[in-house]
This record gives C-alpha cells, sequence and structure tokens, in this order.
C-alpha cells in the first residue's frame, strides 16, 4: 500500500445510489467516487478530490450543545450517492476518523494528518464533519501543508453565525477558530480569518471584542444581501493565496437547514452561500474544504444532507 494512503479507523465503505445504467451519461455519484489510492499525477487538472470522514460529536458535547454529528458523514455521503455526476475531477473517498470517546484530540491530530498527505500528494481535501471541532482538524492539516509552509499566504473563510473564537480550559466546536489564531502566531504567520453571517444575538460581546483584537473580518446575517457578500469575498480573496473554506450549516436558516446542534433564527439565504461556494471555486484558490454540524437526528426529510451534497457539488465544479 502506498505510504501516502492516510491510516484512517474506518477504510471507505460501499457507496449506495439509484441505477440507472452503467454508461457515463447515467452516472451518480455512487458509481463515480472511488476508494483514495495516494496516487495523484503531480499537477494533474482538474485537479482530483478526495473525502474524508470525521466522524466527532465530543466538541459539540463540550460546547453544550445537542449531540449527533458524528453520525454525519454518513449522512452526507448518503445525501452525495445518487446526484448525478457532473464533475470533470474525480472524486476519492479515504474512509472516517472516528473520535473514540472524549479523545477529541487525538481525533484531530489524526485527520490533520491524513489532510496534510493528502494535500502534497496533489489532491482537493474534503473532510465532512463532524462539529465544528473538525475546523481545528482541518487547519492542522491545511497548516502542516507544503502549499502553507512554502510561505503562501493562508486565508480561512468560514460561513458560519458564529465566531467561534471561545477562550476555554478545554477545546470544542466553539473555539477552534481562537486556536487557529495562537497556532499561526506561534508560527509567525498573520491570522487571515473571515466570516460570512455572524448572528449579532448569538454571539456576546466578549467574542466581539475578540474578533475585533484578531482583527477578524465578519459581515452580520443581516447585512448579508448578495452584492455586499460577492464584495466582501472578493476583497479577502484577493489578500490570500490559499483558502481554506469552512462550512457551519448553522448558517442557513433554520427552515433550509434544521438539522443542525443550534438552529439559526435569521440565517443566510441558500441562494448567497451557493453563490459564495461558486465564487470560491472560480478563484482557484481553494485549498481545502469542509462541511461542519449536519446532525441527522434533527434533520427533516435529509433536507440540511441534501443542501450540504449540494454545496460541496458546487465546490468542486
Amino acid at each position: 500500500m502506498p505510504a501516502s494512503i492516510p491510516a484512517v479507523d474506518v477504510p471507505p465503505q460501499p457507496w449506495n445510489g439509484r441505477f440507472d445504467g452503467d454508461g457515463p451519461e447515467h452516472r451518480r455519484w455512487w458509481q463515480a467516487v472511488t476508494p483514495y489510492q495516494g496516487d495523484a499525477a503531480p499537477g494533474a487538472a482538474p485537479q482530483p478530490a478526495v473525502l474524508i470522514g470525521f466522524c466527532s460529536d465530543e466538541g459539540v458535547r463540550r460546547n453544550k450543545g445537542r449531540a449527533g454529528a458524528a453520525a454525519a458523514p454518513a449522512a452526507l455521503r448518503a445525501a452525495l450517492g445518487p446526484l448525478a455526476f457532473h464533475l470533470e475531477r474525480p472524486v476519492a473517498d479515504a474512509g472516517n476518523v472516528v473520535v473514540s470517546g472524549s479523545d477529541l484530540e487525538a481525533g484531530q491530530e489524526r485527520t490533520g494528518k491524513a489532510v496534510t498527505g493528502m494535500l502534497d500528494d496533489g489532491h482537493l481535501t474534503v473532510v465532512l464533519g463532524g462539529g465544528h471541532e473538525t475546523a481545528f482538524a482541518s487547519y492542522l492539516g491545511v497548516a502542516g501543508s507544503a502549499a502553507v509552509q512554502d510561505g503562501r499566504r493562508l486565508g480561512v473563510l468560514n460561513l458560519d453565525a458564529h465566531f467561534d473564537l471561545r477562550d476555554e480550559d478545554k477545546p470544542s466546536s466553539g473555539t477552534p477558530f481562537l486556536q487557529m489564531a495562537r497556532a499561526e502566531a506561534a508560527a509567525g504567520r498573520e491570522f487571515r480569518y473571515a466570516v460570512v453571517g455572524i448572528s449579532e444575538p448569538n454571539n456576546t460581546r466578549a467574542l466581539f471584542d475578540t474578533a475585533q483584537k484578531l482583527g477578524v473580518r465578519y459581515l452580520l446575517d443581516e447585512d448579508c444581501g448578495a452584492e455586499r457578500v460577492r464584495d466582501f469575498v472578493a476583497g479577502f480573496l484577493a489578500e490570500v493565496d490559499v483558502l481554506y473554506l469552512t462550512i457551519d450549516l448553522d448558517v442557513l436558516p433554520a427552515a433550509v437547514a434544521p438539522g443542525v446542534s443550534a438552529p439559526a433564527a435569521y440565517g443566510v439565504p441558500l441562494a448567497v452561500i451557493s453563490e459564495v461556494c461558486r465564487q470560491v471555486a472560480r478563484s482557484g484558490k481553494l485549498l481545502h474544504l469542509d462541511v461542519a454540524e449536519l446532525n441527522p437526528g434533527f434533520d427533516i426529510d435529509g433536507r440540511t444532507a441534501k443542501v450540504a451534497a449540494r454545496l460541496i457539488e458546487t465546490l468542486l465544479r
């Protein structure tokens, strides 16, 4: 087995979906996704993508949220499987890292090492979370990659109702971006962090003060008109070389994404979030992405999982 294949806790499992035929004109995701082999050709175009699941509830539990996000990677694959496959890039599945008990940090480390290896193998990496503690696992992988170690300017764009800049004794789903800020400072790099969709009533003054001290750029959910968001994202993209995009599904209105730990009373319209995904994909700067906070136990008709699958498909176009 090639050394570049990551050590995961659960290897990739067979995908399922509707069968309309074996020809390329009938192909769906479940027929197109292959087990990860670590064999991306250097400089391949289009860049192959690889999915890795991060099955974790521990960060949400520590943050006093509604547990259930550990089941999200399976629900996301189930939502992706029956979609018609229109991508030009190949997509592989590397399986899952599973957080065992309360040992969140070890799971984040394992996921980070896997992501670093896949990035350095030439892949566009996609982590299927998990609570938003997924973000620090993703960051470890991105920060360790050659793309960042070689000095390229990293930007972190978060689509989220929350800053997740809590200062707590134990890391959780509410702390990942403060952890990133401290890690970037320790590495002598500028922390470039922007958030689309902040809910003012759901973030304390202490969190806004922390965001100001760290130079975080953000848009409130009520200010997220299409043109303003487009200009905000374009300005951020212009100042970075590579981008890590993280989507916390609670950025969307509760009617669109009910299956999350903290459903949004207001939220950012799906059309606006989808356009951000298209804008990021067109930029050519997307290095890594993740989707977090899907909680299948609270979903309605798989609505949240289907929305998440659609956003992933848009980003991989």
